[in-house]
């Protein structure tokens, strides 16, 4: 396992991925984040740990294949990007839409 600096850990996580089938997950406690793709799933676990402040109890990874998209006479590829679900430990809670 390679080390990373906390100071890099911040750069792993992209963003919060919010779809519908995203928001069915927050009900049990699994949050979902798009990651760089080189980001391995201990790496993850320790990201959102240290950012969050909260205790990751499993981490499921996919890597997303690239979808074709056409811009006029143009085809073109839409980039790869790796998604994480991430299941937190009872009683913790990532705050995704803090309130306004």
């Amino acid at each position: 396992m390679s080390k990373v600096a906390p100071l890099e850990l911040a750069d792993l996580i992209r963003r919060p991925i919010v779809t519908e089938k995203a928001t069915r997950l927050l009900e049990d406690n699994k949050y979902t984040f798009e990651v760089v793709p080189q980001a391995t799933k201990p790496q993850v676990k320790a990201a959102i740990e240290a950012l969050f402040d909260v205790r990751v109890t499993q981490v499921n990874s996919c890597n997303l294949p690239p979808k074709k998209r056409r811009m006029g006479k143009f085809l073109g590829w839409r980039p790869r990007y790796k998604k994480v679900v991430v299941t937190l430990a009872p009683g913790d809670k990532i705050s995704l839409f803090p309130d306004v």
